[in-house]
């Protein structure tokens, strides 16, 4: 698929229920990926599509891009690439970077400080998947649009 960013790092759309965006190396690619998320599922799908986005589908969104962005940007050299894409009742949220190690999920502890954004993302995702490309790897989630559809596996 085509990467499309606009000259001011802005959504250029692809289809309009599909845009790509290559992000900065700067800290601020953190917030411009959230904006970007606000963008598609407030603007493109819910005002110009008339498709229901809850506000829970938006922060979860955004939380899931935050936390698979930071990790990108912490980990891996290079750009970082990004995803969003309207599939049935949610949205896909494809966060691509140049390190080829997939990551793992540890076990849950209360007494941990930090590293909890994988587990943060597969439980808020209705799907979760790391994959190896040939430039790096893909980690993908799949979140729910509506309420009424359950997180998790």
């Amino acid at each position: 698929m085509e990467s499309v960013t606009g000259g001011d790092g802005r959504l250029a759309p692809l289809r309009p229920t599909e845009v790509t965006a290559t992000l900065g190396g700067e800290d601020l690619c953190i917030a411009e990926a959230r904006d970007l998320v606000a963008d598609f599922l407030g603007g493109r799908i819910r005002t110009e599509l008339g498709i229901p986005v809850s506000a829970r589908a938006l922060g979860d969104a955004q939380l899931v891009v935050s936390e698979l962005v930071t990790n990108a940007r912490k980990y891996a050299p290079g750009p970082v690439s990004l995803e969003l894409r309207l599939a049935r009742n949610a949205v896909v949220v494809a966060v691509r970077d140049t390190d080829p190690v997939l990551p793992v999920a540890r076990d849950a502890d209360a007494q941990r400080v930090g590293q909890h954004g994988l587990e943060i993302v597969k439980a808020v995702a209705l799907a979760f998947e790391a994959r190896r490309e040939p430039t790096g790897k893909c980690l993908t989630a799949t979140i729910a649009l509506f309420d009424d559809l359950p997180p998790g596996p």
